[in-house]
């Protein structure tokens, strides 16, 4: 049978999504730092748009907000709503070696030569080759003579911290014990000492062997292996953190006379409106199709922050309705959460609440968490209530803090312990909560108790 060409006539629905609904979505979804580059570009853009300072009763508002949370949380401090932290500058490692070399009498040759090792460092704080190396790379009149450069290695791995420069790891240990000597007794030392030509047996746990080789007891080797477990590999490693980053909550949940209430953070809400003096200006003439297409995109704009405001506002207020528990009492109390259950409530789409709770972040007396922290699975309790993932993992948590030393908790009696709490749940559930919270096997943590205590 071949196939003919023909025309037909068929209906079906199809939810299009216009301009204003897109820009809604990507609005509430957007975190605030995302929200405050979004409405930068739009002001640059848009000449009908101006920012707005915030009102005098928006900054009384937050005044009083701030006095209400500093009185609710024991031992929080006060702090002007618009003064963000600004992550701190650290010295850098050449700064900080600078400074010392400068405090030494160096001559100005010596000093050379150990600016010269400075910038050769690798990431890890070593110098992975011989200095004299470096001779090519300074002017031939210098004529520097080998025994130079190992004068100014040795002024450069006398500097802090302790390690810098080495060669080698078995040199960065050495290092590190002789600048820390008087903290040990001086035959464990000594033992640690000629225990950094042996790494490779330490490694793999040649115990034997390395009671041979380094002529000492089994104790004696523990003693000098808990020593090494105290140094550092990577010793410039302080110099190399992450700069940190603060989180401005978007949400404040505070306790009043009638119970826990919700607010925005009035400090970090945007605000922009048409510009009064040329809307009023634009007001008797014919607008061209720009000048429509700039007012129609403002007003968009206004709308849909008011959407966001309202949404997130709305969330955040069930939110504190569901977890009353953990307001009072802490990460403990969590009940068990869904944004299923949270859209039925709301008459929202599923996809609203989780783009209202992404990168949104609440301050509560238990610290700042994103709004997407609330949620979590069911965990079912021998009484028949509901009790959440996060609130078993701190009970577990709790229990892990106070475990002896030397007999840690094993799984079957974490979950022996959370039955005994009202939680019955099985020990593969709680092998996969202790993973999910970075915490090793029990054999792991007596292993590793053994070894430093």
């Amino acid at each position: 049978m071949r196939a003919q060409p023909s025309l037909e006539l068929g209906q079906h629905q199809q939810l299009a999504l216009t301009p204003q609904l897109r820009q809604a979505l990507a609005l509430l979804q957007c975190s605030s730092q995302e929200l405050d580059q979004e409405i930068a570009r739009a002001l640059a853009d848009n000449p009908l748009l101006e920012s707005v300072d915030p009102e005098p009763e928006s900054a009384a508002q937050a005044e009083r907000l701030d006095r209400v949370w500093t009185s609710s949380v024991p031992g929080a401090r006060a702090a002007p709503p618009d003064e963000r932290p600004e992550p701190g500058q650290p010295t850098s490692l050449i700064d900080h070696l600078l400074q010392q070399l400068h405090a030494t009498r160096a001559t100005e040759r010596d000093c050379l030569l150990v600016v010269r090792l400075m910038g050769e460092l690798d990431e890890r704080g070593y110098l992975e080759f011989d200095p004299s190396a470096l001779s090519a790379g300074l002017q031939p009149e210098l004529d520097i003579e080998n025994q130079e450069w190992h004068t100014a290695l040795r002024l450069l791995q006398s500097f802090d911290p302790a390690g810098v420069a080495a060669r080698d790891l078995s040199e960065c240990l050495r290092l590190q014990l002789r600048a820390r000597a008087d903290e040990w007794p001086p035959d464990v030392l000594a033992c640690a000492d000629r225990l950094t030509d042996h790494l490779e047996d330490l490694g793999a746990g040649r115990w034997g062997r390395l009671c041979e080789a380094l002529g000492c007891d089994r104790a004696q080797l523990d003693a000098a292996h808990r020593v090494l477990r105290q140094l550092n590999p990577r010793p410039v490693s302080p110099w190399q953190s992450d700069p940190v980053h603060y989180v401005t909550p978007d949400v404040l949940f505070h306790r009043e006379a009638k119970g826990w209430q919700v607010s925005l953070n009035p400090a970090i809400e945007p605000r922009v409106r048409l510009n009064p003096e040329l809307v009023e200006g634009l007001a008797d003439q014919t607008l061209s199709p720009d000048l429509r297409d700039s007012m129609r995109q403002a007003r968009s704009l206004i709308h849909n922050l008011g959407q966001r405001r309202q949404t997130i506002l709305r969330v955040a207020e069930y939110i504190a309705q569901h977890q009353q528990a953990f307001l009072e009492t802490g990460v403990a109390a969590l009940r068990p959460l869904t944004l299923r259950e949270v859209a039925q409530a709301l008459e929202l789409h599923e996809s609203t609440i989780s783009r209202a709770t992404r990168l949104k972040y609440a301050q509560t007396p238990w610290g700042v968490h994103e709004l997407k922290f609330f949620f979590g699975s069911v965990v079912q309790t021998r009484s028949g209530e509901e009790t959440s993932t996060l609130a078993v993992q701190s009970l577990m948590r709790a229990m892990l803090a106070c475990e002896p030393a030397g007999k840690p908790l094993s799984d079957m009696r974490l979950a022996q312990g959370l039955a005994e709490q009202g939680v019955v749940i099985a020990r593969r559930t709680v092998a996969k909560y202790r993973e999910a919270m970075g915490v090793p096997p029990a054999s792991v943590r007596k292993a590793r108790a053994a070894t430093q205590g």
